[in-house]
């Protein structure tokens, strides 16, 4: 078994929810002999440098993170997508400590496989921006606004796609608006939505 790293036990150490759970998740994962790190706050298990799995926790569950998990076969039908909007990660999410016993062959065997795809430097492929949907009123924009519509072209992929799902997640026309209105001058000045 891989090594526990200290500077993770502060995320064990401070959570009263999932604790149990956690520290059988934690221990069946270095058992596949992933390297343990901290990463946005949450203890993150990596072959050679490459994130493979997460662990992380919300209200009602919590869960063991495939970066790459649409390219697992997911024979067991356990994998979760989180939205609609999440291209590469999938989840399997527990409530308990006997659910992780009565999975944890099929977690490590997803885990191994998780490893393997990183040695053979697999890829999620990712749709292009181009594929996103662009909310009417911001299309609107674009049309009216030569330099909004030059700036935004300029804008990383990942920015691009910020700005559409932000924009097209409010369901009223007026709140697109007002979104759009409001990132307006961040898109001229080439910034995305969290600069």
């Amino acid at each position: 078994m891989n090594q526990m790293n200290p500077k993770v036990d502060f995320f064990f150490n401070k959570v009263s929810k999932w604790q149990e759970e956690y520290s059988l998740l934690r221990t069946i994962i270095l058992d596949c002999g992933l390297t343990e790190e901290l990463k946005w706050g949450c203890p993150c298990y990596t072959y050679e440098d490459k994130n493979v799995v997460l662990i992380h926790g919300f209200k009602e569950y919590c869960a063991v993170l495939f970066m790459k998990g649409s390219l697992l076969h997911d024979e067991k039908g356990i994998l979760i997508q989180q939205t609609e909007n999440v291209q590469a990660g999938r989840q399997v999410r527990f409530t308990n400590t006997s659910e992780i016993k009565k999975l944890k062959t099929t977690l490590k065997a997803y885990i191994l496989e998780a490893i393997q795809l990183e040695k053979a430097g697999i890829q999620v492929p990712l749709k292009k921006t181009a594929e996103y949907a662009v909310p009417e009123e911001f299309q609107n924009k674009l049309d009216k606004n030569a330099a909004l519509k030059k700036a935004f072209n300029s804008l990383t992929p990942g920015r691009q796609r910020g700005y559409l799902f932000y924009f097209s997640a409010a369901k009223q026309s007026k709140t697109r608006e007002a979104r759009i209105e409001k990132y307006m001058q961040h898109i001229l000045d080439g910034k995305g939505i969290d600069d």
